[in-house]
């Protein structure tokens, strides 16, 4: 019989780690009814903006002779940063616990892999607010977008969440500094809407904040327009910031 590959050697650990770590977070969200409604408010959301908005609109029409329905994108564009708030806050806050509790540090004596650690921290994040996206987006249901649209910008969207939870757990120095932060960065994340305001050769400068990517890939969507450019340095951007913050995180845990 052959010896199993080196590769899977490394893998099976890994795997293992995983499914321990699963069961931590599993375990504690259903401990923590905080959390689970944190899980939830995106879904929330979405109801409120498929059954609210219609209303409102007939409403400011009716009124004051204003149409909602033209800024139908701008509206769908924010469940992504949603998306991103709900899930890279709430991870964030169990790697700052983590973090605090120096569970980094155990990790090098322990079976678990510092990289498996990492990967799955790094993981969990993109693919709930992946998840989320998938899910919230045709709920709305205001501004529809075919599923081979909607995949990519969900995709990109979702690389957002671990860099926000990168950030709060490698540069707040504790929990209440890390609320100040996460209200901080979530107000930054929604700016590029004014960008939808804006002239479209002037919107790129809003490109420094990594939200416009996905949100300009809706608006460029919801006009059958090509959203690949936005995706493209929306996700180089994030991988960036991903690996720059790890990178942050990893110096802090050996100090």
């Amino acid at each position: 019989m052959s010896e199993t590959p080196s590769v899977l050697r490394h893998l099976l650990p890994n795997r293992r780690a995983t499914a321990a770590l699963w069961a931590i977070d599993a375990r504690s969200v259903a401990r923590d009814g905080l959390l689970a409604v944190t899980l939830a408010m995106p879904l929330l959301v979405a109801l409120a903006v498929r059954y609210g908005t219609p209303p409102l609109a007939a409403a400011l029409k009716t009124h004051l002779a204003f149409d909602l329905v033209p800024y139908y994108p701008l509206i769908m564009s924010n469940l992504v940063v949603i998306a991103v708030n709900t899930v890279g806050g709430m991870i964030g806050f169990m790697m700052l616990d983590e973090r605090d509790d120096g569970t980094v540090k155990a990790l090098r004596v322990t079976p678990v892999p510092v990289r498996a650690y990492l990967a799955y921290r790094l993981g969990m994040p993109t693919v709930l607010a992946f998840v989320m996206t998938l899910a919230c987006y045709p709920l709305a249901g205001l501004t529809p977008l075919p599923l081979a649209a909607l995949v990519p910008i969900a995709a990109c969207g979702a690389l957002l969440a671990p860099a926000m939870a990168l950030f709060l757990a490698a540069t707040a120095a504790n929990k209440v500094a890390g609320l100040a932060l996460f209200k901080l960065v979530g107000g930054v994340l929604n700016i590029p809407l004014i960008a939808y305001f804006v002239p479209p050769v002037w919107q790129p400068l809003f490109g420094v904040v990594p939200t416009f990517w996905p949100m300009k890939a809706v608006w460029a969507g919801a006009e059958s327009g090509a959203a690949w450019p936005y995706l493209v340095a929306g996700t180089a951007l994030s991988f960036v910031a991903i690996v720059l913050l790890a990178r942050r995180l990893a110096a802090r845990a050996v100090d």
